[in-house]
């Protein structure tokens, strides 16, 4: 059956890609480039607030009784840090994000992407609804995914450098914890000048009616003037958009059904990982386990060095071997690494007793390859798919839904780790473990292979798959055949 479902996929990708010309133009590139400072940005939030939480000078002025617990020696090792005021400080962010995101719909499809990427230089987290799909419709096809990862490098290096300033400034009391929360400031401000260099993406610039200027940018994109079939599907998508008035209530609609689903259950899935958790909460996981002040350091190794490496490994493969194949062994690699992690705390580590050196540097190796395995895979990819899976008539408002889903959870799983961590102990690796089990299924069954379809014809996939053409109309599935031969005779 997978094989079949597979072979689907890829005949849907030819049958369209193979009409579009064009290559991989240095445009393309810096484009992309300057884009995906919006992942920066993202990832410098999430490195800085957990970096923040566990220095001395910032838990004495804000949550002393953190502190006096933290230095406390005979406390519950799994419960120093259990207190929902510090949890809120990290997870209230991402509930005015998800509100921002929110807003991101609209100004994305009447104003563009661009407009929203230079805003979210300003708001900050708004720019996590626009960039993935801005690289989304920048990119050709048969690159997409690759160049989509590029959000996800950019949010593993503000993870990393966050997590290394505040390790150079934890002793520069009392403004060290300060400074690094103030220095996010920079990349936004790349991100908001940046943001004016950059070109509108031609499907919004066709949307709104001006067709020359989006042929134009495709042309400059792809490095040829020979883009009249891709130019076409872009022309044909937008007048089918341009004819949908309301996006939210337009997706709610049974045609659009497996689309919304995977715009919630794939973002909802990414942080069920408890990959944020661990991003968070990594150099106060590493205080809990014994390793003392150079907890940030090696959090910022651990969690910086590796995301980092393993985010080439996806960029790589991710258009060779299908977005499938990595999120299952991805998951597979999660899955073994939490169970591993569980039994070593639970035969190990007490409440009141630390790791030995060589379980630490055991447990330090596990957590690597956990990184390593999210890092290619459900890290960059669930940004990926559900840029580039909607239709133009609502794609803002279906990456809309993704981005708040993911700030949704993010949230909460981030206001109750430390909780869940006193409370289960080492089975709060288990749950993650399970998770991870339910989201590998999900991905071999019901997710179908989007390499290499061109993204104004990804609805046809939908009516190629055994579980999803069931769920569409009658009529959609019956024009799939239509299409499909139409598409064979101009090609």
């Amino acid at each position: 059956m997978l094989p079949r479902r597979s072979l689907e996929s890829a005949e849907v990708a030819n049958e369209r890609a193979e009409r579009y010309q064009g290559k991989i133009t240095s445009f393309v590139i810096l484009t992309c480039l300057v884009a995906t400072i919006g992942g920066c940005i993202f990832g410098y939030d999430i490195g800085v607030s957990g970096s923040v939480t566990s220095t001395d000078g910032f838990l004495k002025e804000f949550f002393h009784t953190v502190y006096e617990r933290k230095m406390n020696a005979h406390e519950n090792n799994y419960c120093k840090f259990d207190d929902q005021g510090l949890a809120a400080f990290n997870s209230l962010l991402y509930i005015a994000g998800l509100v921002a995101t929110l807003m991101a719909s609209p100004i994305t499809r009447k104003y563009g992407r661009r407009a929203s990427i230079i805003c979210a230089g300003i708001f900050f987290l708004i720019g996590a609804a626009a960039v993935p799909v801005y690289l989304s419709e920048v990119a050709p096809a048969h690159m997409r995914g690759g160049l989509t990862i590029l959000f996800q490098l950019a949010t593993t290096i503000g993870i990393f450098a966050a997590t290394m300033i505040s390790y150079a400034m934890r002793n520069l009391n009392p403004w060290g914890w300060r400074l690094s929360l103030g220095s996010a400031a920079f990349p936004a401000l790349l991100m908001t000048l940046g943001g004016y260099f950059l070109p509108e993406t031609p499907n919004n610039l066709i949307e709104r009616g001006l067709k020359e200027r989006g042929r134009h940018v495709l042309e400059k994109l792809r490095g040829t003037k020979n883009v009249n079939a891709e130019f076409q599907d872009m022309i044909d998508a937008s007048e089918l958009a341009n004819s949908v008035k309301h996006p939210f209530k337009d997706i709610l609609q049974k045609r659009h059904r497996p689309q919304l689903v995977m715009a919630i259950l794939i973002p909802m899935f990414q942080i069920l990982t408890g990959t944020n958790c661990i991003l968070f909460y990594a150099p106060i996981l590493f205080l809990t386990m014994g390793f003392g002040e150079n907890s940030l350091l090696y959090s910022a190794v651990l969690i910086g060095g590796v995301l980092f490496v393993s985010t080439f490994v996806s960029i790589a493969l991710v258009d060779k071997l299908g977005r499938r194949a990595l999120l299952i062994s991805g998951g597979l690699q999660m899955i073994i690494c939490q169970i591993i992690v569980a039994v070593i705390l639970s035969l190990k580590f007490g409440d009141n007793q630390d790791l030995s050196k060589g379980y630490s540097i055991l447990l330090v190796f596990f957590f690597s390859l956990f990184i390593l395995g999210y890092g290619w895979s459900w890290g960059p990819l669930g940004w990926t798919i559900p840029s580039e899976i909607f239709p133009l008539a609502t794609r803002s408002a279906g990456q809309s839904i993704t981005v708040s889903v993911n700030l949704l959870f993010t949230f909460i799983t981030s206001q109750g780790f430390l909780y869940l961590l006193c409370a289960l102990k080492f089975g709060i690796f288990l749950f993650f473990a399970g998770c991870v089990s339910v989201m590998t299924i999900f991905v071999y069954f019901l997710l179908p292979e989007t390499k290499g379809v061109p993204i104004e014809e990804m609805t046809l996939i939908w009516r190629k798959h055994w579980f999803w053409k069931k769920l569409l109309p009658e009529n959609l599935v019956a024009q799939s055949s239509h299409v499909q031969s139409s598409s064979l005779q101009t090609s």
